[in-house]
């Protein structure tokens, strides 16, 4: 209140100081200490010295230095206001009085915003207090004087008595605040109730309190806190002054947290979902008794509103009868005022307070729906997994569940339109009679002409999301394998796959758009089109058009504007929702894991531990073809059990069974105890070692040591920069196979489980190391555990207690190894490839030894190694301090990088420039410019060409009146159709531009982006900020520029009636921008904190469904549901303090924007009559009721605009990634047939990841032979993988080279490059698509050689057998397959090239020894002149080589042929072969 009465004090103090200049009025009979002379003179000559002083201060604080520093401090916004207090009419002096008391105002506030934060005073200082006791006496004196002279005169104005009461209250308000009051930050509310600043001093107590385990203000505040918003005063202050971190944002209040939020919804959901089956209503009817409270009050304040904004159209016929002379009582005037201005304020707090309990029952909403799909995400069967991609799941968290959370915004226009209509129609009917049913028609066509478009944008926003989740679920799969796509040279025909989808996706995109356009023309154009029809039944009907009631009339053709408008946003919206509320009600049908699949029963109520008694099992419950049949078998406690078979045999599939993720036909499953689970395909999690091992345990240093110990992991962590605490990227990028197998493998140890399943965990691993995991964890750590483990090497299996042997799908075999060595072919089979292995290692042992008989050249070859290895020592010496000084320590996966400050003005140019060179821009601008001068001028002429009563004679015919108006409102129309569809064309443009350059650049990135990137802040620019680009941020910019446009257009009609309107609309807006600025730095942090808070969840997200069956087999469902919670709240937490602060913003803006119209309004009843044309003036009224929310509007826009337009800022940050080298070098382009040898050079080749991380291969220096076979070997983690990396220049070398028949792979195009080379790489990988699709992506082959190379491969039989052949389905990631199956896809690929060069990087180690041989032997036949160069653990793989590479942490240790290495018996390799063989001879 203080601030309101003191801004009308100073309207009246300048209204009455325009009126009467030099007025002077008598007190004769007054004593001189009541002279309002003296008075007004003590007044300003305290005022000038106050003045002087703070001038003559600041004078000497710039000459001695002592400059304060700034702060956020608006209680100078008050004093401003409050000090120009009553006005005692008293000739020049009272005049001086004013000007002194401006002058000084003034200055105390530049004082107070310039020095007095900075100080360490608790309180106000002493001299400024005493002048506010001053300020008192003075107001009271006053107020006395006026007291006095009324009942001396029985005369005193009513201005001068709310003045000087005012004064009275403002003077003892400022005497508390010098006694009492305290700096900012102290907590006291009424010490600024529109703005609250921080200084320096509480910051760092800010910092401890706002974030962290600080709830936010709001769960505390007192009413009038909450009312003004000063609750979020706070953390502005502190986003004022610093950039905001996730940890200065306040916790959620308890009933915004999700984790109230989702209990409430879930128990609906349960309770209205009778059978089980969740429909559309039902889900909405969830979802509205979920948030009842928030509805029902937010219902309240729109009726509020509505009444409220409907008082202005009403009276505006009343105020230009006043205005004309026709006055029905005294005061009427300064009641119409009232009226006016209550009005408005009460406008002002309900909407702010509808619209920001609105977003928080959004964001409740959102919170609550992201959970539920989470927790169905993590249910899912294997069958619902295949029908719904990774992507798509991630879709409907990110876009669905947010479209419903932004629904809340039209929750209400359902009843809220109609209500509207019927009050404007009322109004309508008062003023223009039946009339108005013409209007009420009107109305209607404007309403049923959006129905059809309405059905279009239903169509196309359908249409719109398939193809979205069509994108994304490619984009999703694209970044999962990047790696291997630039090793195959395929990462441009996978992104013109992508475009595809997208250029399907612009199409609709663009009929949405033309339809949106349609429909924002209807919206301008409709409050001119209903007038015209209304003012042509006027005439028709002989009703008379007054210029009151023709304002009237118009105002509220402009306020009906509203709920035309929303009809469309609300049916779009409607359809938006509908279409995602059926999606999800569709997702959450799904069906789910059978919790029913395993019988649990206590360890200690049985002896038996693991039970399957007449089990068929099948992942497609629905097809007739059983995955396993007639299983039966049972393990008691602490046996061993080992599952063995051919690939594709179903092995996989039982250890599923056992973890319940195999939908069971029919049989039981007894487990008795907990169970720990090693994946086949290692998934790890994003974060560190440490945490992936304890995996939601306590730490326990003790055990901790041994599983490391027993996981060989206490090698690799001495060497990783952070040991144990080294950040893992996402999938484990920055980890070998090995190692991110011994991570999983060390996860289950530790977890203490009684059951263990491991899933042949060994293959990814070398021999020495499969040899150590197996003897100290299998046999060691946990000999007391009950072991279940699939392997394909036949020496790990006499160590069991049982063995089964599996095949298509049954148990053939079983029993102890002796027992079934001689039962069946099967197993044999698989003994007989395992022994055929064996005997070559013997042969080639055998002729070693007889070299070495006949030759004495063993010495010299002995001595050549020690010279090698004392020479590589010291390399590895040289390279260590290399290390040391070059590479400081840094994580692979930083910190998400977000933009701070303000956003850069060529983020706008770039944006608006960037569609056709910015060409349409001023188009759309003229176009808006000229709409709005037609607008003003329709109305114009409207008010002054209708007559001001019945007796005054017209301007001009009605025919005339009506048919001008007519023609200015067409021409109006056709602007805003032009602006239209210029704009929705030009921000379609520029979305496809942003798209097309951000994915061309994210394509072309280096694989070192992806491995520090984790995918899900890429998804969420392809995402969340695409569609912002896409849908919000052409309307975003346009809207800021239409609003400003229609703001001064506003300006200069008020002004044509008033042009003292500028005295305050001046300082008005300038305190308004100043509020901008004080908000924006806070806003736009949290807009980034938003994008940034979201791709942590999303990744969680992707993450959590992709290793959901582990994560299920750990019974650690809770725990990541728990990080769901607060991930989902640190991401609603910047979401909800943004629209709080938005709230806060326009509240002001609001209160600030009545001061002028109340200043319009109480000069337009002050000045005498005849001097303003009533019907003018009654025209600026009209649009002045519209000032307060145009004004907001462009604040508010501007906001917005800002916040929104950093998804631009994030999209051009990874527009401008570094590239790859390129692609094609056309002036240095090999020949065709190169490389026609295969020989590969490798020089002093030195090798790491990124600048700040440690050389992994730390200068090799070898050669290989072409036309031959060449085998690296080494321990995991040894640089196997990472050379094979840099000879495909996935990693470009930080020193030295490597050639290929003589050229310089670096000199030439990395596709000339990789398309001339094959491999099979370590982690087999099949996309979604057809077996065609994956065998050849670039279409290049004919159906016979992918026969061909089906047969060749193993795979010819397996695809046969299905119905579809060649175009049979593989889904996402090709889970529908085995790991084994898909190494042989990838086999299949390279057979089909033929390239000259090849590279096996562990190729057969997911498959069966049997297998294996007979891969070797189709590559030996294939492959017989090129050059193979062969990663693997298994030792019979390359002792076939021609030369064999042993690697040492990154160094050569050894190179020669095998039998030489062989007659060395202290090599490396000799001790790595002898591992070998005695393994198997104690397998055996």
């Amino acid at each position: 209140m203080g601030d309101f009465g003191h801004g009308s004090t100073g309207l009246v103090d300048l209204v009455v100081l325009l009126r009467r200049p030099f007025q002077q009025i008598h007190f004769a009979n007054m004593g001189s200490l009541l002279n309002p002379f003296l008075l007004h003179g003590c007044s300003a000559f305290a005022h000038l010295v106050l003045f002087l002083v703070l001038f003559m201060y600041w004078i000497c604080s710039r000459v001695i230095k002592k400059g304060g520093s700034s702060s956020g401090s608006g209680i100078g916004a008050e004093i401003h206001k409050e000090c120009r207090h009553g006005w005692v009419d008293g000739g020049v002096v009272i005049q001086f009085d004013l000007v002194f008391r401006t002058l000084a105002s003034v200055a105390v506030f530049v004082y107070l915003y310039a020095y007095f934060p900075s100080s360490s005073a608790v309180k106000f200082p002493l001299s400024l207090s005493l002048w506010w006791g001053l300020f008192f006496i003075l107001s009271c004196s006053t107020l006395v004087v006026d007291i006095v002279s009324y009942r001396k005169t029985r005369s005193l104005s009513i201005e001068l008595w709310v003045l000087d009461v005012v004064s009275v209250f403002a003077g003892l308000f400022f005497v508390f605040a010098g006694l009492f009051g305290k700096k900012e930050g102290e907590g006291d509310l009424l010490r600024q109730p529109l703005l609250n600043g921080c200084g320096p001093n509480s910051l760092e107590e800010s910092k401890k309190t706002l974030g962290g385990e600080n709830v936010t203000p709001y769960a505390s505040a007192n009413p009038l806190s909450l009312l003004t918003f000063s609750w979020l005063s706070p953390l502005l202050a502190v986003g004022k002054q610093k950039t905001l971190d996730l940890e200065d944002v306040p916790q959620l209040y308890s009933e915004d947290s999700v984790r109230t939020c989702y209990p409430v919804l879930r128990d609906k959901l349960n309770s209205y979902s009778g059978n089980g089956v969740t429909t559309t209503p039902i889900l909405v009817k969830a979802l509205i008794f979920s948030l009842w409270r928030e509805i029902i009050f937010t219902a309240f304040l729109a009726v509020i509103y509505t009444l409220a904004s409907y008082v202005g159209p009403y009276l505006i016929d009343t105020l230009v009868q006043y205005l004309n002379g026709r006055r029905e009582f005294r005061n009427e005037g300064y009641l119409l005022v009232s009226a006016f201005i209550f009005a408005k304020l009460g406008e002002s707090l309900s909407q702010r307070h509808w619209y920001f309990k609105l977003q928080q029952a959004g964001i409740r909403a959102r919170s609550a729906l992201t959970v539920t799909i989470y927790n169905k995400g993590q249910a899912l069967s294997s069958q619902a997994k295949q029908s719904h991609t990774s992507g798509e799941i991630i879709n409907f968290m990110t876009v669905d569940a947010e479209r419903i959370g932004d629904v809340s915004w039209y929750m209400h226009d359902i009843w809220l339109t109609p209500f509207q209509v019927i009050l404007a129609l009322l109004i309508l009917y008062k003023n223009l009679g039946l009339a108005a049913l013409a209007a009420f028609v009107a109305t209607i066509v404007v309403m049923l002409a959006n129905i059809p478009f309405g059905n279009w944008q239903k169509k196309y926003q359908e249409k719109l999301m398939e193809c979205k989740d069509g994108r994304m679920k490619k984009t999703s799969e694209i970044l999962r394998n990047m790696r291997i796509l630039k090793l195959q040279a395929w990462e441009m025909k996978f992104l013109s796959k992508v475009m595809e989808v997208r250029k399907e996706e612009e199409g609709w995109l663009r009929k949405f758009w033309h339809a949106q356009a349609v429909i924002t023309f209807l919206f301008w154009g409709a409050p001119a089109f209903v007038s015209v029809i209304t003012f042509v039944a006027c005439t028709f009907m002989g009703i008379p058009l007054e210029s009151g009631k023709v304002l009237s009339a118009l105002a509220t053709f402009r306020i009906l504007q509203e709920p035309i408008s929303n009809l469309p946003d609300t049916i779009s919206m409607m359809i938006q929702t509908k279409v995602s509320l059926d999606r999800l009600a569709s997702f959450l049908n799904l069906n789910e894991l059978q919790p029913d699949v395993i019988e649990n029963t206590p360890k200690a109520t049985s002896e038996v531990s693991v039970e399957i008694r007449d089990g068929n099992f099948s992942w497609d419950p629905s097809s007739p073809k059983l995955t396993l049949k007639d299983i039966n078998f049972q393990a008691r406690h602490g046996m061993r059990v080992a599952v063995c078979g051919m690939v594709g045999s179903g092995k996989s599939s039982l250890l599923s069974c056992l973890l319940g993720e195999v939908p069971k036909v029919s049989g039981t499953v007894k487990l008795s105890g907990t169970k720990a689970y090693v994946a086949q395909s290692p998934w790890i999690q994003s974060g560190k070692i440490e945490e992936n091992i304890l995996f939601g345990k306590k730490m326990d240093r003790e055990r901790y040591e041994m599983v490391l110990e027993a996981s060989a992991l206490k090698k690799d962590l001495e060497i990783l920069s952070f040991g144990d605490q080294t950040v893992i990227g996402e999938r484990g990028i920055n980890l070998s196979g090995g190692q991110k197998q011994r991570v999983q493998i060390a996860r289950a140890l530790y977890q203490d489980a009684d059951i263990y399943l491991f899933d042949d965990p060994f293959s990814a691993v070398d021999a020495h190391t499969g040899t150590h995991l197996f003897k100290e964890c299998l046999l060691g750590f946990l000999k007391s555990k009950t072991i279940i483990y699939v392997t394909h090497q036949v020496e790990f299996l006499p160590s069991a207690d049982l063995i089964l042997v599996m095949k298509d799908g049954r148990i053939v075999q079983s029993g102890k190894f002796d027992e079934i060595l001689n039962s069946g072919t099967d197993f044999m089979e698989l003994v007989g490839a395992h022994n055929k292995a064996l005997s070559a290692i013997e042969s080639a042992e055998a002729d070693s030894c007889s070299e070495n008989s006949t030759s004495n050249r063993e010495d010299g070859n002995v001595e050549s190694k020690k010279t090698l290895e004392q020479q590589e020592d010291k390399e590895k010496e040289q390279n260590g301090k290399l290390d040391e000084i070059v590479a400081p320590k840094a994580q692979i996966v930083q910190e998400e990088e977000r933009e701070k400050g303000k956003v850069g003005f060529h983020v706008y140019w770039k944006y608006i420039t960037m569609a056709f060179g910015g060409a349409l821009v001023p188009f759309i601008l003229l176009a808006q410019t000229l709409f709005q001068l037609l607008q003003i001028g329709s109305n114009y002429w409207m008010a002054w060409a209708a007559p001001v009563s019945k007796d005054a004679k017209p301007v001009v015919g009605g025919t005339t009146l009506i048919t001008v108006y007519t023609a200015l409102a067409i021409g109006s129309a056709i602007c805003v159709f032009a602006r239209a569809f210029l704009l929705v064309t030009a921000g379609y443009k520029t979305a496809s531009i942003l798209f097309n350059k951000m994915h061309f650049c994210i394509f072309r990135a280096p694989m070192s982006f992806f491995d520090s990137t984790p995918s899900g802040r890429i998804l969420n620019r392809a995402s969340t900020d695409q569609s912002s680009v896409d849908l919000n941020i052409p309307y975003t910019i346009g809207g800021f520029a239409f609003s400003m446009i229609q703001l001064l257009g506003i300006i200069a009609v008020m002004s044509q009636v008033a042009w003292q309107v500028f005295v305050i609309f001046i300082p008005v807006v300038a305190i308004c921008i100043w509020y901008e600025q004080y908000y924006i730095p806070t806003a736009r942090e949290l807009a980034r904190l938003v994008g940034v808070c979201k791709a942590p969840l999303i990744q969680h997200f992707a993450e959590s469904i992709a290793g959901s069956s582990t994560i299920r087999s750990f019974d650690q469902e809770s725990r990541f549901m728990n990080e769901n919670l607060e991930l989902n709240d640190s991401y609603s937490r910047p979401k909800l303090n943004a629209s709080a602060a938005m709230e806060w913003l326009c509240f002001r803006l609001d209160l600030l924007s009545n001061v002028t119209f109340a200043f319009s309004l109480i000069f337009l009843i002050s000045v005498p009559e005849g001097i303003i044309d009533p019907s003018i003036a009654g025209l600026a009224v009209t649009y002045g009721l519209n000032l307060n929310i145009l004004q907001s509007w462009v604040i508010w826009n501007l906001c917005n605009l800002e916040n929104k337009i950093i998804s631009v800022e994030r999209m051009l940050q990874y527009s401008s990634i570094p590239s790859e080298p390129p692609l094609v070098i056309e002036e240095n382009r090999p020949k065709h047939d190169w490389p026609s040898d295969g020989e590969v050079d490798i020089q002093n080749l030195q090798v790491r990841y990124a600048p700040h991380m440690p050389l992994v291969l730390r200068g090799l220096t070898c050669t290989f032979p072409g036309g031959t076979k060449t085998g690296i070997v080494g321990r995991t983690g040894s640089g196997k993988s990472t050379l094979i990396q840099t000879l495909f220049r996935i990693v470009e070398p930080a020193a030295g080279r490597i050639s290929i028949d003589g050229i310089n792979i670096s000199t030439i195009g990395l596709h000339d490059l990789r398309s001339r080379l094959s491999i099979i790489p370590q982690d087999p990988t099949m996309f979604a698509g057809t077996i065609r699709s994956n065998l050849d992506p670039l279409e290049e082959y004919t159906d016979e050689q992918i026969w061909e190379a089906l047969e060749k491969c193993q795979l010819g039989d397996e695809v046969r057998k299905k119905e579809f052949k060649l175009d049979s389905e593989v889904v996402e990631n090709g889970e529908n397959w085995s790991v084994g199956q898909r190494q042989l896809v990838c086999l299949g690929r390279v057979l089909l090239k033929r390239s000259k060069v090849l590279v096996l990087d562990e190729a057969t180690a997911s498959v069966d020894t049997a297998t294996d041989n007979l891969i070797q032997q189709t590559l030996k036949e294939q492959f017989a002149d090129c050059t193979i160069i062969t990663i693997a653990h298994r030792i019979t793989s390359v002792l076939d080589s021609a030369i064999v590479v042993l690697l040492d942490d990154g160094l050569l240790a050894e190179y020669d042929t095998p039998t030489k290495l062989l007659e060395n018996k202290s090599s490396l390799f000799s001790k790595l072969v002898a591992e070998y063989t005695t393994r198997n001879c104690r397998g055996n």
